[in-house]
């Protein structure tokens, strides 16, 4: 081949392997396999090693990774390259607002964008070449990683415009890719990466361009700095004509009402965006009044960063409780001093199993990174060990399992990493907490006795006990122990069960340690499920009945996915527990116990008439006791403690005076 034809079919090349890589790294299309793309890229490689002297520095070729540097060049920016104030509420954009008016009169648009967490750089070209890539820096002064960015396939390294041209943007790792680097960290037994956003700016300041190479780094330009246009929606038009990706989400919008509507449009789209995202930008779309605005610091007038809630924040373990969930597994969760992640309040975290926590080395009083990504259940990322205290223990999984359930055998099955209690399977368990939530002293479901709870589960029909509020009459009428009367009335039961005072609901829940009167305290107290699963330690343990070994109890509980999971289908099918105010009725402040046999009725349902006329009832007596109430061959201890203590005692016949019967 003459040079003459390689001059020309090198320029073909090219022009395809160009047109390739934007349609690719830019639109996200493709007009070729990736294999013939290789292959074209290896044509040119071969041509240009022949004809040394045809390489251009905007060849496919030339970005490939050089040798390492010594050290990374300053460069003053020509343009300061400034940071935006964050605001967080929509009062703060308002204000804003507001201060802009005062300086320069009415706004007429605003331009919006997604704000990416990337590592900021710009990129200058000169008569259509790439010429030099500079990172933020101080805002004054950055540092020339012209050899890495190279290496980023989306950027163009020849553009169609004369003259300098600055481009701005944010160096990221999409999330797919992220993860697909990770999992060949992990299979290599390497460290994976904490998050996209350290590793691509990590990338860029390594003086090895290879390593930057080796990762799939891109560019998404925010900013068209020179040739300097009218207003910020026409640069991101030229941006995207020059063969530069962006967000994809800017827009134009003539006032703040609909600001406001794009922000929450972001907040609960940007979860699907493919890259991460902590914000929305938001500018006075004419640059002219932009710029007249001015700088105050190191952040513009004209645009400010609407910060969505933080999905990490740090707070301390306070302690570690395990949860045994419907299935019988045990799942450590961690107890978290109260702080804001996402928008919510987290008062704890899954730490999933006993090997998680040994990977983390999670330990009671040490300060934790928390996550919550989306809808997620919060999780332990990392614990900072710079703030561990002094004497630290790591946590005994099997120790803390033998305290926190002394009656209970768990066993770790082959292959599994969950701990599960021994000799259960997660059926009976199932059945076991139906029968519980349906029995007398909890819904008093009518009809959901053992055997025809055993016929449902069976049967599939029920597999858990949402499941109960689910049941047809049609399906349940085709099982054995059942006839179409019988299964009506079954399922009217259950449907009339959706509306339970919460005292018996808290108690149906089948929460380890609390009984009948602990939910009666509890209901009283918090007044509404919402508020119980949201409680606190502090708050738990100031109760009457609520020690350590039961709040902890009643956290662990609500931290298990499975029982909140639940909870919120039962709420969705209606059920609706119903808090009744018991601090004006007759017997507040009242405290009784029942001892021996009762010839009237069972001593729950005693206990129950009592508790509904506003009275505690207790297992044994203290010197709070107001009563002792005795029937037919009544406790010696307790009655011999009464007398100790003074505590009055109290026949049936009284008894029956003191509820009306």
């Amino acid at each position: 081949m003459t040079k003459a034809e390689a001059a020309e079919r090198i320029a073909k090349l090219r022009d395809l392997i160009n047109d390739y890589r934007y349609h690719y790294h830019v639109l996200d299309e493709s007009i070729m396999s990736e294999a013939a793309a290789d292959s074209l890229k290896h044509e040119l490689s071969e041509l240009e090693k022949e004809f040394p002297e045809l390489i251009t520095p905007d060849s496919p070729t030339q970005r490939v990774a050089g040798k390492p540097l010594d050290k990374f060049e300053k460069v003053a920016h020509r343009d300061r390259m400034i940071s935006l104030a964050d605001v967080f509420s929509e009062d703060e954009v308002r204000e804003w607002d507001n201060a802009n008016r005062k300086l320069a009169g009415p706004v007429q648009e605003y331009f919006t964008d997604i704000k990416m967490d990337g590592l900021a750089c710009a990129l200058h070209y000169q008569d259509g070449l790439f010429e030099r890539a500079v990172t933020r820096g101080d805002g004054l002064v950055g540092e020339d990683v012209t050899m890495n960015v190279r290496t980023i396939e989306n950027i163009p390294l020849r553009i169609e415009e004369p003259g300098h041209v600055e481009v701005r943007g944010e160096i990221v790792i999409f999330k797919d890719d992220f993860d697909a680097l990770n999992a060949r960290q992990k299979a290599t037994g390497e460290k994976p990466f904490a998050n996209p956003r350290n590793l691509a700016a990590g990338s860029i300041r390594q003086l090895d361009p290879k390593i930057a190479a080796s990762r799939k780094l891109r560019f998404m330009a925010y900013d068209l700095v020179e040739p300097n246009l009218p207003r910020h929606s026409k640069a991101y038009a030229k941006l995207r004509e020059l063969g530069f990706r962006t967000s994809g989400e800017d827009h134009v919008f003539d006032n703040l009402s609909k600001v406001f509507e794009e922000i929450k449009r972001l907040e609960n789209s940007r979860q699907n965006l493919p890259f991460n995202t902590d914000g929305m930008v938001i500018k006075i779309n004419d640059r002219a009044v932009y710029q007249k605005l001015g700088i105050v610091g190191k952040t513009p007038r004209g645009a400010v960063a609407f910060k969505y809630p933080a999905e990490e924040n740090t707070t301390k373990v306070k302690d570690i409780v395990i949860s045994i969930g419907r299935t019988g597994a045990a799942t450590p969760v961690a107890i978290l001093d109260a702080v804001k992640v996402a928008g919510s309040t987290v008062r704890h975290a899954s730490l999933h199993n006993a090997d998680e926590i040994a990977r983390l080395d999670v330990r009671i009083g040490d300060t934790v990174i928390i996550y919550k990504a989306g809808d997620i259940i919060p999780q332990v990322k990392e614990v900072l060990l710079s703030l561990r205290p002094e004497g630290t223990q790591p946590f005994n999984y099997l120790e803390a399992l033998k305290q926190q359930y002394p009656e209970l055998e768990f066993e770790r099955p082959e292959g599994e990493v969950v701990y599960r209690v021994k000799g259960e399977d997660s059926k009976l368990i199932l059945k076991r907490a139906i029968e519980y939530y349906a029995s007398k002293s909890a819904l008093d479901i009518e009809g959901l006795g053992e055997k025809n709870v055993a016929a449902l589960v069976n049967a599939g029909l029920v597999s858990s006990i949402a499941d109960l509020y689910r049941l047809e009459v049609r399906k349940v009428a085709q099982l054995e122990r059942f006839a179409k009367l019988s299964a009506e009335n079954l399922v009217r039961a259950i449907q009339e069960s959706k509306r339970p005072p919460l005292a018996k609901f808290i108690t149906a829940l089948g929460i380890r340690h609390v009984g009948t009167q602990t939910a009666v305290t509890l209901a009283q107290h918090f007044a509404s499920i919402d508020l119980l699963r949201d409680a606190t330690i502090d708050q738990l343990i100031q109760l009457p009945d609520v020690g350590n070994t039961v709040a902890e109890s009643i956290l662990a509980y609500f931290a298990d996915e499975d029982n909140l999971k639940q909870l919120d289908e039962l709420k969705s099918l209606g059920v609706q527990p119903e808090y009744v105010d018991q601090s004006s009725l007759p017997l507040t402040g009242q405290s009784y116990i029942i001892t021996g046999t009762l010839e009237s009725m069972g001593r729950e349902a005693a206990e129950d008439k009592l508790r509904a006329l506003g009275a505690t009832v207790t297992g044994s007596v203290t010197k709070t006791t107001t009563a002792l109430i005795t029937g037919a061959k009544p406790g010696k201890g307790k009655t011999d403690k009464a007398a100790k203590l003074g505590i009055p005692t109290i026949s049936e016949t009284e008894l029956l005076r003191l509820i009306g019967e």
